[in-house]
């Protein structure tokens, strides 16, 4: 959505000009909330060396005496800071709030990316706006990938109190989203919920703490795949209890690893049907194999010898015979 640089009715033309800095306001419904101080340092060298080259868009609301930020928020940051009187613009006519919204989420995709929780709580207001929830949908309307949109909705499920953890202005505390985004398939893990022990904001808690201090074997986020892909093997194993019982000893004992998770029935079973894909996998190579065609490789041949010599000594092993 484009917006037209005239008015639609007979309100007086609009376009570029040259305002008062403090005539400008910052847009509520910029999902853009954070901006970090190194950034700004580096625009405001540039901004100090050749000005402001390109001038803010702006809006005036109904109402309002201060033209409302559509793009440039950091240019107007930088210019308060540097004490400049004047700053460009180019005013537009107001947007309605989905016009608003999907309009700098289309600005947002030919900049640097955002932090992603604000821009999951403006993809919140978005939804609100439209009675909108198909990730399709709204990745269309805002222009954001869909991948984009679905981390987005997963921060959407935490309460307030974590979504404010990852809008702290200081860098050093914020809490980065990925860390929620990977511990959301835990905490709606089918088999995790289920359990009488769950509180989701304990959960939360711990691992937070775990996480924080690299106790239980954390070194990344990405560590929570791990304790998922232990869940989905316990319960092709059929050992739902089991690995319920450990988990809640790994949330509540820091002492305790992340690889105190896997059960031994299904690490086997896991690991046994890796060799199976294997064996199918060569099997199918040997069944399609001309063997005239090879009959001067004989190195493939040794080693399929040694194969065949490996395989008998482990059937027997287990009790097996080959026919």
């Amino acid at each position: 959505m484009a917006l037209n640089p005239r008015a639609e009715d007979n309100s007086p033309a609009l376009g570029p000009a040259s305002v008062p800095t403090s005539s400008l306001q910052p847009n509520p419904h910029n999902p853009r909330r954070l901006f970090d101080e190194a950034p700004l340092k580096v625009l405001e060298d540039s901004i100090r060396k050749v000005g402001i080259l390109v001038p803010l868009t702006v809006y005036r609301a109904k109402g309002s005496k201060k033209f409302t930020i559509l793009d440039g928020q950091r240019r107007w940051i930088c210019a308060q800071r540097m004490g400049l009187a004047d700053v460009p613009i180019n005013e537009v006519r107001e947007p309605s709030t989905v016009e608003n919204i999907t309009t700098m989420f289309q600005i947002h995709k030919l900049r640097k990316d955002w932090e992603l929780m604000p821009t999951a709580l403006k993809l919140g207001v978005l939804m609100g706006e439209l009675k909108e929830k198909s990730d399709k949908r709204l990745a269309e309307l805002t222009h954001l990938d869909l991948a984009v949109v679905s981390r987005c909705k997963k921060l959407l499920w935490y309460p307030k109190k974590y979504q404010d953890m990852m809008l702290f202005p200081d860098p050093e505390d914020r809490v980065k989203a990925d860390f929620f985004i990977e511990l959301y398939s835990v905490l709606t893990d089918r088999l995790v919920r289920s359990a009488q022990w769950y509180d989701r904001n304990h959960i939360i808690d711990r691992f937070l703490y775990k996480y924080n201090h690299k106790l239980s074997g954390f070194k990344t986020v990405t560590d929570f795949r791990k304790i998922k892909q232990y869940l989905a093997a316990a319960r092709v194993a059929g050992q739902e209890k089991a690995i319920l019982t450990r988990l809640q000893k790994f949330i509540d004992d820091d002492s305790k690893l992340i690889s105190s998770l896997e059960i031994d029935v299904a690490r086997i079973r896991r690991e046994a049907a890796v060799i199976s894909r294997h064996v199918d996998q060569l099997a199918n190579t040997l069944e399609a194999l001309d063997a005239e065609e090879f009959l001067g490789e004989e190195d493939l041949w040794e080693k399929l010898e040694n194969l065949l010599r490996e395989i008998r000594r482990t059937l027997i092993a287990a009790d097996r015979r080959l026919p």
